[in-house]
């Protein structure tokens, strides 16, 4: 059983133990349990059968037994007795933004709501309006709401798509006869969220799509999976053509038929199909049809920034708030994985149900770091916060504290509803601080969960050209925003861009090489990025902003 599962059958039993009122201390084990799976870095079959996995913070016995349990059968049995209890729609209701356990109670019991369907019947009929706790404006949240997940059924975020595309990867590879497989399409292209996995294998003769899926087996609930049958000859123009979006293989076919070059013929590698059509090879993330073919014709790609290019992590969350690790931890992490320097930015005093930091905290965490930083010369922890900003646009603490860290990130954790013009003057506000370095994950959404938040995203960024604010690529999977789209608008205007891994545990360090591709889709090089700068450039940069 794959990663994945584990952790969303774990998240279903906390739901359901939470539906059926059961001890919140239980519901948390659970909830806490899916987490750590989800951040497990290893083999979870591996560490389970050695014992290693008990040893994970955040796994008990009782949801150790659970695991184990669906690592032998795939299944739970305490899960389904939980669904023959309780209404799955119940837990399905969940995903609407807004809709807690209480509200989902109330709408059971009163209106006899079991369903998404049924919920959306009754807040297009009036019913859900006239409830306690609800009224006209809540009623159509959640009609919204609604229709929002209607149309992200059947896309999966990209990092479940990705992990389960490398395993299909290695599965194929083992096939006798099978001499390459390469993942293409979406995942190959860094989109968000992907609607299904593109292989492109090149095999003996003999060696089928058929023969291929009767290895793969059943895959229920799996993400689909387009094959694509290649020679070694014509490798590169099928992988081409199974990696690039429709509008990219357009603009190809375009120039193929004015230049008379067949789309087709001797190319054993990608860059070898550009070459015959008069083109430099064009990296997988550009390939959307805006402007890549134009510039690999007239030499003007844009060197793309890579791992390798960044030597500092930011926006990580310690135990000081809502992280699982700790200072020393982190600085070890982060040395481990390759950077010089790691900018932690706990969660501000406002964000109380993320165990924000009060100022008294902040004394005592900056003592903290000075230690840790004084114990590992050459590597350097710098002092920052998340802080939130307000609904009047204020940044969380005021100036006299503030003034306490090498660098703020501002972002919107709450009163999401303000309209586009309330939620665009509070975050412009909040740009008028010289406090604030880097905006955070600017437009709130949640991949496949919560659409963004109402903004003008254009004013928002004019104003960050205008007074040198930084914004964020935050790599969380479930975010991913900025968008790339207006990370390349950003970066035409010349924004400094910092991508943000929101890591929370070690394992969320991996989201800054997600965080990473909706970079390099939005052309950015290492030069627009604060990541690639020593700590003293990017505490320099901070300090510039704030005596503006």
């Amino acid at each position: 059983m794959e990663k994945s599962a584990i952790r969303q059958a774990l998240d279903e039993l906390a739901a359901y133990l939470e539906l059926s009122g059961e001890n919140p201390f239980k519901v948390r084990a659970f909830a806490n349990a899916a987490r750590a799976i989800g951040n497990f870095p290893g083999d979870v079959a591996e560490a389970a059968a050695s014992g290693a996995l008990a040893e994970v913070k955040g796994i008990g016995k009782g949801t150790l037994d659970v695991v184990r349990e669906l690592l032998a059968t795939g299944k739970s049995s305490d899960l389904e007795a939980l669904r023959a209890r309780v209404p799955p729609g119940l837990v399905d209701m969940l995903r609407v933004p807004g809709l807690g356990v209480a509200k989902i109670r109330q709408l059971h019991e009163t209106l006899q709501i079991d369903s998404m369907a049924a919920l959306e019947a009754a807040a297009g009929d009036g019913r859900l309006a006239k409830l306690p706790r609800f009224g006209a404006k809540t009623a159509e949240s959640i009609r919204n709401a609604i229709a929002f997940l209607k149309r992200s059924s059947g896309f999966r975020l990209f990092h479940h798509a990705r992990d389960e595309a490398l395993a299909l990867q290695k599965t194929i590879a083992a096939i006798p006869g099978v001499q390459r497989v390469e993942i293409a399409g979406s995942i190959r292209r860094c989109c968000e969220v992907i609607r299904d996995i593109d292989l492109v294998v090149a095999c003996a003769d003999g060696v089928t799509a058929d023969t291929v899926r009767r290895r793969l087996g059943p895959r229920a609930g799996a993400t689909p999976v387009d094959l694509f049958l290649a020679t070694d000859g014509e490798f590169g123009w099928t992988l081409l053509r199974a990696t690039g979006s429709a509008a990219h293989l357009e603009q190809l076919e375009r120039r193929a038929a004015d230049r008379g070059v067949p789309m087709s013929g001797p190319a054993p590698e990608e860059s070898d199909a550009y070459a015959a059509l008069g083109l430099a090879w064009v990296p997988p993330e550009l390939r959307e049809g805006d402007g890549e073919i134009a510039a690999a014709a007239s030499g003007a790609l844009p060197r793309l920034v890579e791992r390798a290019d960044l030597r500092g992590c930011l926006h990580c969350h310690s135990t000081y708030s809502d992280g699982t690790v700790t200072i020393p931890e982190w600085a070890a992490a982060a040395r481990d994985a390759g950077y010089h320097w790691m900018g932690l930015s706990d969660h501000s005093q406002a964000a109380a149900y993320a165990g924000g930091l009060k100022p008294a905290d902040v004394e005592r965490q900056h003592a903290e770091i000075d230690r840790v930083n004084a114990a590992h010369p050459g590597f350097r922890i710098l002092k920052g916060i998340e802080a939130d900003i307000l609904a009047d646009g204020a940044l969380d603490y005021g100036a006299a504290v503030l003034d306490r860290f090498d660098f703020v990130i501002g972002s919107v954790h709450s009163r999401f509803g303000l309209t586009k013009e309330e939620m665009t003057a509070r975050v412009l506000t909040a740009m008028d601080d010289p406090h604030l370095t880097i905006l955070g994950h600017p437009t709130g959404r949640l991949l496949l969960a919560r659409e963004a938040f109402a903004i003008d995203m254009d004013q928002v960024i004019e104003k960050a050209a205008a007074s040198h604010v930084a914004i964020e690529i935050n790599g969380d999977p479930h975010r991913l925003d900025l968008d790339w789209r207006l990370v390349r608008r950003a970066r035409d205007l010349g924004i400094p861009i910092s991508i943000g891994s929101d890591a929370h545990a070690v394992a969320g360090l991996g989201n800054v090489d997600v965080g990473l591709g909706i970079a390099r889709k939005g052309w950015l090089e290492a030069e627009d990025l604060l990541n690639s700068l020593d700590a003293d450039a990017f505490l320099a940069h901070a300090r510039q902003r704030r005596s503006s």
